[in-house]
């Protein structure tokens, strides 16, 4: 396509997009008003999404060993674990090793296990993580299976409702944003419909003159476009806002130590592309819907 025509078919989509007036404003606060809504669907799945992520790869198994195995079985025990596939990493801890962590971890209360320092109770251990988090109880059975292993946890219960959590999470903020997605879709459509249909006679003429179905179709296209990116301009500003204030007034979630959100940048740039994006795809999408369903040239 000519630069000149492609120039004059955005000229020409500006123009209907000014020309409608109220049908235009009434389109764009529609429009703003669902990208509002897909934003902070958007904002809280990429957030829940990344939080999500932190806490499966703090997922990691524990492999208790024998008390009776000797070094020579310590050693075999790691070069199997190494032999599995989809182990990301391997550290062996020692029972003293164990045994200090544990006490460090209870704070004050932890003291009281200094009195185990002489006749450990603990035993040696090796902590394993995955490569891919959901591949954790696999590895855990596999090991489970070697001599010497005492046993083997790895918060089967916890981490089952996590990737149970997480997918639900996901498929819901999926389906929500989808169906917002969809409804603006249906607004713009209806606008351009109307915009169709009051030039019903012109485009007759532009047809009888030899206006080909594309050179007609163009300017709607970028009339949709020009719509769903007006209509994406308050919804990042408000976004962008809230969530601004949000990092700086992080003080309820400090107390959670596993509660991350993203930071501010370069995560407002991604989200204001993306719901720029997501406006002018819905724009386009809608204008194509109405040119195909009531344009008849």
């Amino acid at each position: 396509m000519k630069f000149n025509t492609l120039k004059r078919h955005f000229k020409e989509g500006a123009r209907n997009t000014w020309r409608n007036g109220w049908m235009t404003v009434a389109s764009v606060g529609a429009v703003t008003t669902t990208l509002i809504l897909v934003g902070v669907f958007l904002v809280l799945m990429l957030n829940l999404n990344h939080i999500a992520g932190e806490l499966e790869k703090d997922v990691q198994i524990k492999a208790l060993v024998e008390i009776t195995a000797e070094e020579v079985d310590v050693d075999q025990i790691e070069e199997e674990i190494r032999d599995i596939s989809g182990v990301q990493s391997i550290e062996f801890l020692t029972k003293e090793e164990e045994l200090e962590n544990l006490m460090e971890s209870m704070g004050d209360q932890g003291q009281a296990w200094g009195l185990y320092e002489q006749d450990n109770p603990l035993n040696d251990a090796f902590v394993v993580k995955a490569t891919d988090p959901l591949e954790t109880e696999r590895i855990a059975n596999e090991i489970e299976q070697f001599d010497s292993i005492y046993r083997v946890n790895y918060g089967q219960e916890y981490v089952d409702s996590l990737f149970k959590f997480n997918e639900y999470a996901r498929n819901v903020g999926l389906a929500l944003i989808i169906a917002l997605v969809f409804t603006a879709i249906f607004l713009i459509s209806n606008t351009i419909k109307i915009t169709i249909l009051a030039r019903k006679k012109e485009i007759g003429i532009m047809k009888l003159v030899g206006a080909t179905n594309n050179f007609i179709r163009w300017p709607f296209f970028v009339e949709g476009m020009l719509l769903g990116v007006l209509g994406s301009l308050i919804p990042i500003a408000v976004i962008l806002i809230g969530y601004y204030f949000l990092t700086q007034n992080l003080d309820i979630l400090q107390q959670f130590d596993f509660v991350t959100i993203l930071p501010f940048y370069p995560f407002a740039l991604q989200v204001s592309a993306l719901i720029i994006g997501i406006g002018a795809t819905i724009g386009v999408w809608g204008s194509l819907m109405s040119v195909r369903k009531f344009l008849k040239v």
